[in-house]
């Protein structure tokens, strides 16, 4: 994988909230499944297993702005690539860009920007205040995805993905849960958990194997997307970075966690998918680039 150097970093795009305070005053509810991202609840049910503590409190929160004078500054200098969160900060622009015309052309709709937010430790956010255990996450409520960057560091460390390729991988997931929200496949798959409660964790697991599709049908694209003034932001992914990818879905499987909780494996318990569900809809994604492919639901919806 090789950015674009010359490619014009959005920080916009972006809020800054690292050293903000957080949101304090956490609990143990964990996150909601299709409240956050794939990655939140990988992590929670780490946590919880190792004994830490993790979760939301359902308190009002995402009226916290953040600052970005520090994150503009560096993402404007020299070798600013070479700094995680400007390379994050890039990802998340060509996520978008992708989905500024792959919206409205695959679906008719018009695509919606959402922030990033980058918070160190704890955050408030429209969904309630949750802290760096639950990982990355997209709120529906106010329409940002949030990621604490040391996540990163657990990811490679404690799940096995440490390819450079699974950080693009993360976001674009939960970028997919933004689309999702915004097509309304968000709210009818709530509704049907509502109406047949017997299959809410299956329904869980369609929607985000779809987010995992849309994350390929993004990387398919990724080398055509371009900064405001038509600049490419990738020159080039690899098919080392296509399975990087793989791989990283192929780490957060409901059932390859749960062996390495030393439990048995439990398909009841699946919120996510398996290994082999994530890397096969991230894998259809990438192999048609085409969002309109993703379609985990069937007639369930």
């Amino acid at each position: 994988m090789e950015l674009n150097e010359d490619a014009r970093i959005d920080t916009s795009q972006v809020e800054d909230r690292r050293g903000s305070g957080g949101g304090g005053g956490l609990g143990g509810i964990p996150l909601p499944s299709g409240k956050g991202g794939w990655i939140g609840l990988v992590v929670a049910l780490l946590v919880a297993l190792a004994g830490g503590g993790l979760g939301l409190n359902q308190v009002t929160g995402g009226d916290e702005q953040g600052d970005n004078t520090a994150l503009e500054q560096k993402c404007a200098a020299d070798q600013a690539l070479a700094q995680l969160d400007c390379r994050n900060t890039l990802y998340v622009n060509s996520i978008q860009a992708y989905w500024q015309k792959a919206l409205p052309e695959r679906f008719g709709k018009p695509y919606e920007p959402a922030d990033t937010v980058i918070f160190s430790q704890a955050v408030n956010t429209g969904c309630g205040a949750a802290d760096s255990g639950v990982g990355p996450f997209y709120c529906p409520a106010d329409d940002h995805v949030y990621i604490d960057l040391t996540f990163y560091e657990q990811l490679a460390d404690q799940l096995g993905a440490p390819g450079e390729f699974a950080q693009p991988y993360v976001l674009a997931h939960e970028y997919g849960h933004h689309v999702q929200d915004l097509l309304g496949t968000e709210a009818q798959m709530r509704r049907q958990q509502q109406r047949d409660p017997g299959n809410a964790n299956q329904l869980s697991v369609m929607l985000e194997l779809q987010a995992d599709c849309y994350a390929g049908a993004w990387a398919k694209n990724a080398t055509g997307t371009t900064d405001a003034g038509g600049q490419r932001i990738f020159k080039s992914i690899s098919q080392q970075d296509i399975q990087e990818g793989l791989d990283t879905a192929a780490a957060i499987g409901d059932d390859t966690l749960q062996k390495k909780s030393g439990g048995r494996i439990d398909e009841s318990q699946f919120t996510h998918g398996t290994s082999a569900q994530r890397q096969e809809w991230f894998g259809r994604g990438h192999e048609t680039g085409d969002p309109k492919s993703c379609d985990t639901f069937g007639n369930a919806l």
